[in-house]
């Protein structure tokens, strides 16, 4: 089975800048294990690599500049390892060796299989929600967070020109369910047949080459959702958009611009689903991205929207 998004390796024109941001974003740096790189972790243990944008051991980019060069999925067995080596060996840039398989997918991304090396936590108690006929919290007040400390890395989301054949890609070839869909412009993908709404999203706009639109980091509940962008936008980091919340997996938000490359995503409370899940079609449109939203984020002084002059 695969786990999910475990190695993310990122080749950047500022590493200054990107280990100012990756600290402000609360993930922990590590020593690396590779040479002449910085590493960031998450709570579980999946890791956010640094790399020159020039390093030549980084796979070909997708888009110019600052960017995500490789994505690694953790793997649990062995017979899934099997399987993947099997139906990918036919792909571009295809290796195999005793510990990993690796390709490149229909939208240029290079794409590894390794033994999983993330980490269960945990459920923070102080983070359980009362809503009415279900009470958990009791004689505890919610949590408030200075920053956020991201637990996962939850999803990452492309602009693909071939959605179709992306889509089938992962579906066919890696084993992906499709969890819901945009007609004809986006797919929500889930990497095991139960487990959370997506760990990979695909969205086609006209005239819009490949390229990373944002990573989302998984955070405890929505409190840590604003904690952790009002601490961004205190560090002087623009939000994207954010609070709100997404009807279509009902995840609560806030993504700030990231100097790595698209977006990084805070969000939580998102849908749980089973292979007895029945896939959505709709029309995409801003009320299914959007349920609501604050355009320029919150003023970390006031607690007030961004307004503009």
């Amino acid at each position: 089975m695969i786990t999910g998004i475990e190695v993310l390796k990122f080749g950047v024109e500022n590493r200054q800048e990107a280990n100012t941001f990756l600290t402000d974003f609360g993930l922990k740096a590590a020593i690396s294990d590779i040479e002449n790189t910085d590493l960031y972790q998450t709570q579980n243990g999946s890791k956010i690599y640094l790399f020159d944008v020039a390093d030549e051991r980084l796979p070909q980019a997708i888009e110019a500049g600052s960017t995500l060069r490789e994505v690694t999925w953790g793997v649990d067995n062995e017979q899934d390892f099997e399987w993947l080596s099997i139906n990918l060996m036919h792909e571009p840039d295809f290796l195999c060796t005793a510990s990993k398989v690796q390709c490149r997918d229909p939208n240029g991304m290079t794409i590894v299989f390794e033994k999983s090396i993330t980490r269960e936590l945990p459920t923070a108690a102080t983070a359980a929600i009362n809503q009415y006929g279900n009470v958990q919290r009791i004689n505890a007040a919610s949590p408030v967070y200075e920053k956020a400390e991201p637990v996962a890395i939850g999803h990452v989301v492309f602009f693909t020109p071939d959605l179709a054949k992306t889509q089938a890609f992962y579906i066919e070839k890696v084993g992906f369910h499709l969890s819901d869909a945009y007609r004809e412009r986006g797919a929500f993908l889930r990497c095991r047949g139960e487990g959370f709404h997506h760990d990979l999203f695909l969205l086609s706009i006209p005239n819009k080459p490949a390229g990373l639109n944002h990573v989302a980091f998984v955070v405890r509940d929505i409190h840590e959702v604003i904690g952790g962008g009002l601490s961004m936008n205190r560090q002087s980091w623009s939000t994207f958009i954010g609070p709100g919340r997404h009807p279509i997996s009902s995840a609560y938000f806030w993504y700030v611009n990231s100097p790595l490359g698209g977006a990084f995503e805070y969000y939580t409370n998102d849908d749980y689903l089973t292979e007895e899940w029945q896939p959505r079609e709709e029309e995409h449109r801003l009320e299914l991205f959007t349920e609501w939203a604050i355009e320029g984020g919150l003023d970390h002084e006031t607690r007030r929207q961004v307004k503009p002059a």
